[in-house]
């Protein structure tokens, strides 16, 4: 029988164990803070980020939500980036994807200090974890989720053949260097690669995080393969659905995440996880 992650039951879980942490740190007059950055009204945008302030609130964590409009001047977002670098109160940046097309995403990210990168996306972060170094140091949200779920239902990477499809910084490199220093056998799909199908059916360990929806068929997969669906679509009915054809695939994985209720609870989670991560290595030194 196909086990179904439950991702909502296990963010619950993974939330009320940072909650703990920051009634702890709260004993020593530490309030972790987290400074959230919106740029424009795209609507996926402006609920995912009212989610996270909402959900930071809950948790105990101060959290500064910062819109500008979709005309703000790149000069004005640096700016903003340097007042939370050297704010006392703030431990966590992060500023929310996608951006207009007139900004210079890679300068922003660039600008975030490396230790208040809750999003794990500096070239210093991202060298750490590609280097597989030891130490502290955040990594990006949502593969470090996945990894947590992996690991709670006892999935080792190691030895298995995993395909990513996806190769976004957000998720599909950094993801790639997990289940690399996990000892995965790891390739990355993206857009060009010919005979997608025939390279999925290979996989033990399925991640999808290409925006496409039900690009995944049955067909696709290995018979036994454990299938994280990242993708999160809408459909014009307005029901949301992964770029996994669930209802079908469901039948032959051995563990597969459901959308929603999978991988995108993990993130936000995650996200909460880290930033009181990154108040306790700035405290404790």
């Amino acid at each position: 029988m196909t086990n179904i992650i439950d991702g909502r039951q296990l963010a619950k879980k993974l939330n009320l164990q940072t909650k703990r942490r920051v009634e702890c740190l709260a004993k020593r007059k530490i309030q972790p803070g987290i400074a959230l950055i919106l740029v424009g009204d795209d609507p996926a945008s402006l609920i995912y980020t009212r989610n996270k302030h909402r959900r930071t609130t809950k948790l105990g964590i101060h959290s500064v939500l910062k819109r500008f409009p979709a005309t703000v001047d790149q000069a004005t977002v640096m700016a903003t980036i340097k007042q939370y670098n050297h704010d006392e109160s703030i431990d966590a940046i992060i500023v929310q994807e996608p951006l207009p097309s007139h900004l210079d995403g890679q300068a922003i990210t660039n600008a975030i200090r490396p230790d208040k990168d809750v999003d794990g996306l500096h070239p210093l972060n991202l060298g750490k974890l590609y280097g597989n170094q030891t130490g502290h140091y955040p990594i990006a949200c949502t593969p470090r989720g996945i990894m947590t779920m992996l690991d709670h239902y006892r999935v080792n990477p190691a030895g298995m053949n995993a395909v990513i499809v996806g190769r976004s910084i957000l998720v599909g490199k950094p993801l790639a260097a997990l289940l690399t220093n996990a000892d995965a056998t790891v390739s990355v799909a993206n857009r060009y690669t010919k005979n997608l199908p025939a390279l999925t059916r290979q996989a033990d360990l399925l991640v999808v995080a290409a925006g496409s929806p039900h690009l995944i068929k049955k067909s696709a997969v290995k018979p036994g393969a454990v299938v994280i669906d990242v993708g999160i679509n809408r459909l014009p009915s307005g029901k949301l659905t992964g770029d996994v054809d669930f209802d079908n695939v469901k039948d032959i994985a051995k563990l597969i995440t459901p959308v929603p209720g999978g991988v995108g609870q993990m993130t936000i989670a995650t996200l909460m996880q880290q930033t009181v991560d990154l108040a306790e290595w700035r405290h404790n030194g």
